[in-house]
């Protein structure tokens, strides 16, 4: 399956290396945020790679919501459980959690339409920064730290009007930051398209630390250095 080469199983335990993160981050997910960069000092595992691994392990249902806990650091090994309420749970052998995912109505356990979805979600998720944060923070007048970039992945959920999709499409529909102080909440919101045919709806929220005064010299070098890696990473895929 597509996700093979970005995590390890081991008998019950899943285990995702700095590497094998950092490579989903960028091949599938266009995300080239730092934090998941393999040799990054405060590295984690990019949510979107967890939200993967519970479609793939258990399905896509209608309602969907996944809370992260905490972050995912390099070959942590992680366990996926299932609740008698049909809760999942992603969490270390000491019980941390990580993960949190409610979930009802009809499932599709269909290969090729959790990926399908899978795919189209994680691309969309992918491009937060530059292309959705940026004008919301220049509109806010105020900025990350550009030595040390920190967005959280905090939570997300969607409701599907049906599962059976075979050409899904995400389309944003709406995006909004709410400054506290030096913390940003940022809410997505979401439109879910099959064939051009409208099936469901969803958002997402991102928390952004570190706040200060908006510097556009700083913000355009954080700009050209995403753009830069970007294209790098792609030349020497190609070589």
């Amino acid at each position: 399956m597509f996700l093979d080469p970005y995590h390890t199983q081991t008998g019950s335990r899943v285990r995702i290396s700095a590497q094998q993160a950092s490579d989903f981050a960028k091949r599938i997910a266009g995300d080239f945020n730092p934090i998941h960069d393999a040799d990054a000092r405060r590295f984690c595992v990019p949510g979107d790679l967890l939200f993967a691994l519970v479609l793939s392990r258990f399905g896509l249902s209608q309602r969907m919501d996944f809370h992260f806990r905490s972050m995912v650091g390099d070959g942590t090994p992680l366990s996926l459980e299932e609740s008698d309420s049909g809760q999942v749970e992603v969490k270390d052998d000491e019980g941390k959690q990580y993960l949190e995912v409610g979930r009802s109505g009809a499932e599709n356990h269909d290969a090729a339409a959790v990926e399908a979805f899978t795919r189209c979600y994680v691309a969309f998720s992918g491009k937060n920064f530059p292309h959705v944060l940026k004008p919301l923070l220049e509109e806010q007048g105020v900025m990350f730290n550009p030595k040390r970039p920190l967005v959280i992945y905090d939570s997300m959920g969607f409701s599907l009007e049906r599962t059976d999709l075979t050409g899904p499409t995400l389309e944003l529909v709406d995006s909004r930051l709410e400054v506290n102080g030096k913390r940003g909440d940022v809410k997505l919101e979401f439109r879910i398209t099959d064939r051009g045919e409208v099936v469901g709806s969803g958002s997402k929220k991102l928390v952004v630390s570190g706040l200060s005064e908006y510097d556009p010299a700083a913000m355009e070098a954080i700009v050209a250095e995403f753009y830069r890696l970007k294209a790098a990473y792609e030349g020497a895929q190609e070589a």
